[in-house]
C-alpha cells in the first residue's frame, strides 16, 4: 500500500485499517511508506505497529527519523526497541546519535552489553571490528549433530543468522564452520568434528570495510567470521551489512570522481550550506589549476597571432584528451574497487593503455587528418601539426588516466581522487605545451 493510501486513511481516521494494512506489509516497505510523512503522522503510526515489527523498522530508519522517534517516544517504548535491536544496530545507532541520545540509550543497555558496546566504539572506524556483530551460533567440536540443533533452537531467534555455525575450542579460537544445511541432514548422532569444514575464511577486526566487500565478492558468503590478531571469533558480519558498505564506498566514490568532500546524508536531508562546503574546496583547487592554463596561452600570444587558425582546434584537443584521461582513470578507479586490479599492476596497466591509447588515437587522427585536409583546407603543416598533437594527447592522457589512481592507491590515497576533473586540468595544461611546442617546430614559429 501506497504513502497516499495510508494518507487517505488516515484522514478518514481509519486507524483500524491503517494498523492491519502496515502489520502486513514487509518491514523495509512499513520505513519506506513512513519515511515522506510529517514526524508527527510518522510517531503516530509507529506506535501502531506491532512490537517485534516496530524494532525491525526502527533499525531501517534514516538518522533523523531515529532521532525525532527517540525524542518523541516514552522511556518504556525506548527501553522495548532498545531489548529488541540486534546487537549492530544498537551500535550503528550509538555511532550516529548525539551524546544526550547516546546517554539515555546506555541506561536500558544491560551491564554485559555496555561493556561490549565499549569495546566495539574502540574499533576504528570503517573496520571490520566497527561492522560485525556478537550474535551468531557458535558450537564445540564434541557437540553431536542433535545437540547442536538443540542449541540452535534454543537460541536461534536472537541470532542475525543461523545458517553458518563456527565451531570454536574453549579459548573460542575458530577452527571450522558447519552450514544448517549439513546439519539437518546428517546422522544425529555424528559429532561436529567429522561433519565441520576448517581452513575458515575470516578477516581481522582492524581490516578495513573495503577488504571485507570484496571478500563477500569474491566468495559470495552470507556471512563472515571476525577474528583478533591470535584468531579468537569475535563476530560475525552479514551480507546485509555488506551491501549496505558497498553502497556507502560506491556513492563515496562517486562523490569523490565529481570533485565533492563525500558525505552519508541523503541528498534531500542535507543542508544548502554543507552542500556547498562539500563542493566548494575542490571547485576553488580546479579553478586555481585552471589559471596554470591560462597562462600557458599567454606564453604563446605570439603564435597564436601567427597562425591564427591554431586557435580553433584548441577546444577540439583539450576536450578530447580531458575524455580519453576520464575514459582510462574511470575504469582503473572501478578495477582498483572491485579488486580487479592491483597496485602491483601498474606495469600492465601502463602497457595495456599504451596499446589502446595508440589504436584510439590512431583512428581520431585519420577521421581528423582527412576532415582537415577536405573540408577545412587548413594546408599541411597546420593539418600536421594538430594531427600529431592529437595523437600525443590521446596516449599521454590515457597513460596519466590509467596510472594516476594507482600511484594514488600505492601512496594510501583515495584513488577516485583521481578522477574526471583532475585528470582533465591537468590534461588540458599538458595538451597546451604539446600542441604550442610542435606548432613552433613544425610552423617554424
Amino acid at each position: 500500500m501506497g504513502v497516499s493510501k495510508i494518507q487517505e486513511l488516515i484522514e478518514k481516521k481509519d486507524y483500524i485499517t491503517v494498523k492491519k494494512r502496515l502489520s502486513e506489509m514487509n518491514k523495509i516497505d512499513v520505513a519506506e511508506t513512513l519515511k515522506p510523512l510529517e514526524p508527527h503522522m510518522t510517531l503516530l503510526l509507529f506506535r501502531m505497529l506491532p512490537k517485534d515489527l516496530a524494532v525491525d523498522v526502527f533499525a531501517h530508519f534514516s538518522s533523523k527519523q531515529r532521532l525525532e522517534i527517540i525524542s518523541s517516544i516514552t522511556d518504556n517504548e525506548l527501553e522495548n526497541i532498545i531489548e529488541e535491536l540486534f546487537f549492530d544496530d544498537m551500535i550503528d545507532l550509538i555511532e550516529e546519535m548525539p551524546a544526550n541520545i547516546v546517554n539515555k540509550i546506555l541506561v536500558y543497555a544491560k551491564e554485559d552489553e555496555r561493556k561490549l558496546i565499549n569495546q566495539f566504539l574502540k574499533y576504528p572506524a570503517d573496520s571490520a571490528g566497527s561492522l560485525m556483530t556478537i550474535e551468531y551460533v557458535e558450537l564445540k567440536k564434541h557437540m553431536t549433530v542433535k545437540e547442536s540443533m538443540a542449541h540452535i533452537k534454543k537460541i536461534g531467534l536472537d541470532r542475525e543468522t543461523v545458517y553458518t555455525c563456527y565451531v570454536t575450542d574453549n579459548n573460542r579460537t575458530l577452527e571450522g564452520f558447519v552450514s544448517l544445511r549439513t546439519l539437518v541432514t546428517s546422522d544425529e548422532n555424528l559429532i561436529i568434528a567429522d561433519i565441520m569444514k576448517d581452513g575458515v575464511i575470516n578477516v581481522n577486526t582492524h581490516d578495513d570495510q573495503e577488504i571485507v566487500a570484496q571478500s563477500f565478492r569474491r566468495y559470495g558468503f552470507l556471512a563472515l567470521p571476525v577474528v583478533d590478531k591470535e584468531n579468537k571469533l569475535t563476530g560475525i558480519i552479514t551480507v546485509d551489512d555488506i551491501i549496505d558498505v558497498i553502497e556507502q564506498e560506491a556513492t563515496e566514490d562517486f562523490q569523490i570522481m565529481a570533485a565533492m568532500f563525500p558525505s552519508e546524508e541523503e541528498y534531500l536531508d542535507t543542508s544548502v550550506f554543507q552542500l556547498a562546503k562539500n563542493r566548494l574546496p575542490w571547485l576553488m583547487i580546479l579553478m586555481i589549476s585552471g589559471i596554470f592554463t591560462g597562462s600557458i596561452m599567454s606564453k604563446y600570444e605570439d603564435i597564436l597571432s601567427s597562425v591564427v587558425v591554431l586557435a580553433t582546434f584548441i577546444p577540439m584537443l583539450m576536450d578530447t584528451g580531458g575524455n580519453s584521461g576520464s575514459q582510462s582513470s574511470t575504469l582503473t578507479i572501478r578495477g582498483l574497487a572491485l579488486g580487479e586490479i592491483m597496485p602491483s599492476d601498474l606495469w600492465k596497466v601502463l602497457f595495456k593503455e599504451l596499446k589502446i591509447s595508440f589504436l584510439v588515437g590512431m583512428a581520431l587522427v585519420i577521421v581528423n587528418f582527412t576532415r582537415l585536409m577536405l573540408f577545412d583546407k587548413a594546408g599541411i603543416p597546420v593539418t600536421l601539426t594538430v594531427s600529431i598533437t592529437l595523437l600525443l594527447i590521446v596516449m599521454s592522457s590515457k597513460i596519466v588516466g590509467g596510472v594516476l589512481p594507482l600511484a594514488a592507491k600505492k601512496l594510501n590515497m583515495d584513488p577516485a581522487i583521481m578522477a574526471g576533473p583532475l585528470i582533465t586540468t591537468m590534461v588540458d595544461g599538458l595538451s597546451l605545451v604539446v600542441y604550442f611546442t610542435l606548432a613552433t617546430k613544425l610552423l617554424g614559429l
